[in-house]
C-alpha cells in the first residue's frame, strides 16, 4: 500500500507539499527535510522519521498542533525514491545518485553477462549502458562489441567513442 494511503491530511497540506521548494537528506534518525522556499531555509528544518516506509512523525510545529499529518510528512510519502531509500537504508542496500540501486557482492543477480545479452538493450546508433560502461565484462574482454565496433568506426574522431576500445 502506498504511504499516502496510510496518512490523513488536507487538501492545502496536500498542495504544499508538491509545489514548496522541499530539500531532503538521508540521515540516521529518518529524513532531514529543509522548506528551501523560504528566506531562510535553515531556520525551516524538520527531521521526519518512518516506520515501515510510512512518515510517522515530524519535529515541525505543525505535526504536533495539527490534526494530520504534516506538508513535511506528505512530502516524504510522495516521493516514492525517498520511501525506497528509507526501506533500503534498513536492509543495508545503497541507493545510487541517479535513482538506480547498486549491486553489492552478496547481490544475487551479480553475475557476469556475455556479450550477447549485454548487448540486447542497444538501439542502431546508440549504444545500451552496459556496452559504455567502464569496468563491465565489454571493457576485460579482447575485442569489442559489435556495437562498439560500429561506434568506434562510426564515430572516431569523438575522443567519448573512441575511449570505448578495450585496453590490452
Amino acid at each position: 500500500m502506498h504511504p499516502l494511503n496510510q496518512l490523513e491530511f488536507s487538501s492545502g497540506v496536500a498542495k504544499r507539499a508538491q509545489y514548496e521548494a522541499f530539500e531532503f537528506t538521508l540521515s540516521h534518525g529518518g529524513v532531514q527535510v529543509r522548506n528551501g522556499s523560504h528566506e531562510h531555509p535553515s531556520e525551516h528544518e524538520y527531521l521526519v522519521r518512518s516506520d515501515d516506509g510510512v512518515p510517522v512523525s515530524c519535529t515541525c510545529p505543525a505535526d504536533e498542533h495539527d490534526d494530520g499529518a504534516c506538508k513535511h510528512r506528505v512530502a516524504v510519502a510522495i516521493r516514492r525514491p525517498l520511501i525506497d531509500a528509507i526501506a533500503d537504508r534498513a536492509t543495508g542496500k545503497t541507493v545510487a545518485p541517479d535513482g538506480g540501486r547498486i549491486e553489492t557482492a552478496t547481490d544475487s543477480n551479480n553475475e557476469e553477462r556475455t556479450a550477447d545479452e549485454a548487448c540486447s538493450g542497444c538501439l542502431d546508433d546508440f549504444p545500451c549502458w552496459e556496452c559504455v560502461q567502464p569496468g563491465t565484462s565489454h571493457f576485460r574482454s579482447e575485442e569489442p562489441t559489435q556495437h562498439q565496433e560500429r561506434l568506434i568506426s562510426q564515430r572516431s574522431g569523438n575522443r567519448a567513442v573512441v575511449g570505448l576500445r578495450p585496453t590490452a
